[in-house]
């Protein structure tokens, strides 16, 4: 084994929130390591809102397309539309958009390093130390190991640095997501429209979550997800296809990986280690959303990382978590509920269909999404709403 040098911060996973922890990190002076495994594209339909892209500084190139709208579709066909006013919601080809991030890292002054996470020891010292297999240039593998006073899980919905170091990680629900990664077709003939998002909500596509066309330019993402063991996810993308008449678009890849359903109740380990992304579970429930929400927490991850780095005391670390919730914990539990009630079978998902139809929840979800928070400007749309959840509740309103 190979023994590397000691470093502040080593990051386990170069997705966007260890790429954008260790950004955060390396710009505040931190002799940061960022490992990443090399080739692996994340499958994801790419949604990332105005907020993101100001937020974090995401140049237009990155972008492949513009969002003007989405369509809901329900189990019986009825399709709603829901026009973005005055915004629009940016599309990214993952493959592209996290090397971007990984290489803004390595601008910042991170170092990295192509391998894979294997075991985390402790030195004589206590310091931790990571045993990795690193790869070179030349494709060649050596074991090193690697000491660091903190370390940085982002490695995933089965980050083996979660699983162990942080108690109860293992017990995290999934929902398992798949598509397919098409050539775009010609827009006319077929119902795609490239700057339209079509979320469709059949249990026979995906009896517990839902299925979906995101268009990416020359590309587009065609996919479903589901936490039902021995459903057929590619079975449920080759139905979606023919029915829409994609089938014959050409394929470029397939792509699967569990999603986390909910926050992990603990992120950090009381001593040196915390965790970002999908290790952490920041997902959003219902929508599946997860760019904004990894990045949002490997930046709180950096601060509480920095924090402790500065004190010595542990107990900084678990104010990434704290910080987190206290944010958009309302937003994930609302999201929550609305998934585990809607989601339960076909004639719910009828309903929540047409409870899109309505303006005041058109404008209320998207003024959330842009804003990542629970607006509370409209109390009258507010009340409106949720008389009008009442009504579909109880069956006094109709479905269409």
């Amino acid at each position: 084994m190979i023994e590397a040098r000691t470093f502040d911060v080593a990051i386990v996973g170069g997705g966007p929130a260890g790429a954008t922890a260790a950004n955060d990190l390396a710009r505040l002076g931190y002799d940061v390591l960022l490992l990443d495994r090399a080739g692996r594209i994340k499958p994801c339909g790419g949604a990332i809102p105005p907020r993101l892209i100001d937020e974090f500084e995401i140049p237009d190139e990155l972008l492949v397309a513009r969002i003007s709208s989405a369509r809901m579709v329900s189990p019986t066909d009825s399709q709603v539309d829901m026009p973005i006013e005055g915004g629009f919601v940016g599309m990214v080809d993952r493959d592209v958009f996290d090397e971007w991030l990984r290489q803004r890292a390595a601008r910042s002054g991170a170092e990295r390093q192509t391998g894979t996470f294997k075991e985390l020891l402790r030195d004589r010292d206590g310091m931790a130390t990571l045993v990795c297999d690193r790869r070179d240039a030349d494709g060649a593998t050596q074991m090193i190991s690697i000491r660091a006073r903190a370390v940085i899980g982002a490695d995933g919905a089965l980050s083996a640095i979660a699983r162990q170091c942080i108690p109860g990680a293992d017990n995290i629900r999934y929902v398992f997501a798949y598509h397919e990664i098409v050539r775009s077709p010609e827009q006319g003939g077929i119902p795609f429209d490239g700057t339209r998002c079509d979320v469709i909500y059949r249990g026979k596509l995906s009896p517990d979550f839902y299925s979906w066309i995101f268009p990416h330019g020359a590309t587009t993402s065609i996919g479903t997800g589901s936490a039902c063991k021995g459903f057929s996810l590619r079975g449920s993308v080759s139905e979606l296809r023919q029915t829409l008449g994609l089938d014959q678009a050409a394929t470029i890849r397939r792509e699967g990986a569990p999603i986390p359903l909910e926050p992990l109740k603990r992120w950090d380990n009381g001593q040196d280690v915390v965790l970002a992304g999908d290790a952490a579970g920041v997902v959003a429930p219902a929508s599946g959303e997860g760019i904004y929400y990894a990045m949002a927490c490997g930046r709180l991850t950096a601060d509480a990382v920095h924090k402790f780095l500065l004190t010595g005391d542990a107990r900084q670390l678990k104010n990434a978590r704290k910080r987190f919730m206290r944010l958009h914990g309302g937003v994930f539990w609302i999201l929550g509920l609305m998934q585990r009630y809607w989601y339960t079978n076909d004639s719910r998902r009828e309903r929540f269909v047409a409870i899109c139809r309505d303006r005041d929840v058109q404008q209320l979800t998207w003024d959330a999404y842009m804003n990542k928070a629970l607006v509370r400007a409209r109390p009258l749309s507010h009340v409106r709403i949720f008389f009008k959840n009442i009504a579909h509740l109880t069956g006094l309103a109709r479905a269409s």
